[in-house]
């Protein structure tokens, strides 16, 4: 039987058996880091137009729908928007440009396909194998006394639990409008008035969370100093393939830039 996939996309993991799914947490992260610095040292739609196509290539072979997939862009789109409209306008005088409109998609394209190949990281690996990447990632940091341990539980926790908050606010806003809350009609300030009712409970029920987190995490003399994995992460031959490709492209990029300054 298919995993039932969730309501809220980021910070979800989808279980599964594929060959993205397969691969060293470690791979994915560097592969998507390197994707992302090439999208951003360049201004040129090629590359966004193939990391787009990589999306969906990696979506297809995760077997994650590409529709499925677009809902994490849902807390973007008035960012999308935003950048589109900044850039099709001139304001001496004020009026449209084509020129910046076609400006504002390459932005907009460049952020959609950065949202999409950091989501796909997290959906093709679970919060406490993504942790045991990044501490092993930033394990030379440690000679620097960085608390590399104590950030990566903080950011694998932090993933773990956006979909619950994201869930429990969903919650709390039907049930105020079945009470007769009004949170998109009337003038402004009622209107903010009016999510005051979902904040104020929200925020209790992150305390709650968070202290019911700490009790167990205490019980179970958590430190973060000489934790064990249940999973020892190996590299083998497609990771090695994945960084070595995510980081060639990567350097043709910025040697391609440098040539035509």
């Amino acid at each position: 039987m298919a995993a039932r996939r969730p309501a809220i996309i980021i910070g979800s993991y989808l279980p599964g058996a594929s060959a993205l799914h397969r691969l060293d947490p470690r791979a994915k992260i560097l592969g998507a880091l390197f994707i992302m610095v090439a999208l951003f040292i360049t201004n040129w739609w090629t590359p966004v137009l193939v990391a787009l196509a990589l999306v969906v290539i990696l979506a297809a072979l995760a077997r994650i729908p590409v529709g499925y997939l677009l809902r994490a862009l849902r807390p973007v789109l008035v960012i999308l928007l935003f950048t589109l409209l900044i850039n099709s306008l001139t304001f001496s005088p004020l009026r449209f440009s084509l020129a910046g409109l076609t400006r504002g998609g390459l932005f907009a394209s460049r952020i959609v396909a950065i949202m999409l190949i950091s989501t796909l990281v997290t959906l093709t690996t679970s919060p406490v194998t993504l942790c045991d990447g990044l501490t092993l990632l930033a394990a030379p940091l440690r000679r620097l006394r960085a608390p590399v341990d104590d950030l990566a539980m903080m950011l694998s926790i932090a993933l773990r639990f956006i979909p619950t908050i994201m869930t429990e606010a969903q919650t709390i806003i039907k049930a105020q409008t079945a009470r007769g809350a009004q949170f998109s009609s009337g003038p402004l300030t009622r209107r903010l008035k009016a999510w005051t009712v979902i904040l104020i409970p929200l925020l209790v029920q992150l305390f709650r969370r968070a202290d019911t987190l700490a009790l167990a995490m205490e019980s179970r003399c958590y430190t973060g100093v000489g934790r064990t994995r249940l999973r020892i992460l190996e590299i083998r031959a497609a990771d090695v393939a994945t960084i070595a490709v995510t980081a060639g492209a990567l350097i043709m990029l910025i040697v391609i830039r440098i040539l035509l300054r």
